[in-house]
């Protein structure tokens, strides 16, 4: 464990449910990454950068839900610009993606 945050931290932590609608190799990436579009409902469209190569080809991710936090600030990679974080699990060099057990409306709060 890293550090110790109150739950007052945790709320400010915007945590979504989006599904990728947009799958795109990143060459310019330092390490091996896909640009990302995500729907979020209502509150729009977002891109990310993941580094999940090594586990999810193009065609897997298409219309895949994921979590993401959508209240960081812009973040310039390469010449390009990743507005959330997409969550997963890592094991090693390798990501798991965490997405819901159900599909739900993009947007949903994850608490």
């Amino acid at each position: 464990m890293n550090k110790t945050i109150t739950f007052e931290d945790f709320t400010k932590v915007d945590l979504r449910v989006g599904t990728i609608i947009e799958v795109n190799d990143f060459p310019e990436a330092r390490k091996p990454a896909y640009q990302l579009t995500i729907d979020f409902g209502d509150l729009g469209i977002k891109k990310s950068s993941a580094q999940i190569t090594t586990l999810y080809n193009k065609e897997d991710l298409l219309h895949r839900q994921i979590v993401a936090v959508i209240n960081f600030p812009k973040k310039q990679i390469a010449k390009f610009m990743s507005e959330c974080l997409v969550l997963g699990a890592v094991n090693g060099k390798d990501v798991i993606l965490l997405n819901p057990e159900h599909k739900v409306k993009n947007g949903s709060v994850v608490a």
